[in-house]
């Protein structure tokens, strides 16, 4: 299949899982910081019978900002790199000179990747866009780029839930906190476990590195007035 299915109608057909594990373990781990910043801060609530309402009110209610936020960041990262993209192929399908399109191509690669690609890998890139009809004029969204934002809005604010649903289910704000505590540090080793699968770093010890991770994190968040 050509690259230029990376910009093309092919590409809609052909392209990654909407949201890959190290999207959904970043995006819920987030969730789960921001969160983590009001529960920290718990004894400064005042006390009272809905002390642990307003405390779940104040997470979710940052959440919701911040998963919209993150939503249209998403958005803007997509729409930004599928244009840098059909960039690229535009310039390489204008160039006259063969060469230039070549290191044009080469200029695109990542460097880990430089060393192991031939100047006739490229040249067999740079070919099969000249030979593409037609290419859009700008860069589009299409219906995946919504569901993905979609996606990456409710993992920030899902990452809320076990932070503070514990404030709404039990009376005492110190049983509470630790319920909720830990509920929190079971989610950290599980994403953290899940992203040490999937990059092959080991699912223990990539959980327990996360709780290490989140743990710094909040006081270090709590610290600076976060």
């Amino acid at each position: 299949m050509s690259t230029i299915t990376s910009v093309g109608h092919a590409e809609h057909e052909q392209r990654e899982p909407i949201l890959n594990t190290v999207d959904r373990v970043c995006e819920l781990c987030f969730g789960l910081f921001m969160a983590l910043t009001f529960v920290g801060a718990v004894k400064a609530v005042t006390a009272g019978e809905d002390a642990g309402y307003k405390m779940f009110l104040a997470a979710l209610g940052c959440n919701l900002a911040w998963g919209l936020a993150d939503a249209v960041m998403y958005l803007v990262r997509t729409l930004a790199d599928r244009g840098q993209r059909l960039n690229l192929a535009l310039t390489v399908r204008r160039e006259g000179d063969q060469a230039a399109a070549v290191r044009a191509l080469r200029d695109a690669l990542p460097q880990a990747l430089e060393p192991f690609v031939e100047d006739a890998d490229l040249e067999r890139i740079r070919a099969r866009l000249a030979a593409v009809p037609t290419l859009p004029v700008r860069a589009n969204f299409v219906r995946d780029d919504f569901v993905g934002a979609l996606g990456v809005f409710l993992l920030v604010v899902l990452g809320t839930f076990p932070v503070a649903v514990p404030f709404l289910v039990l009376n005492d704000l110190t049983t509470a906190l630790i319920a909720s505590r830990i509920l929190t540090l079971a989610m950290l080793f599980t994403a953290g476990f899940a992203l040490g699968r999937y990059t092959g770093a080991g699912g223990i010890k990539a959980g327990f590195a996360m709780i290490a991770l989140g743990v710094f994190l909040t006081i270090a968040i709590i610290a600076l007035g976060g």
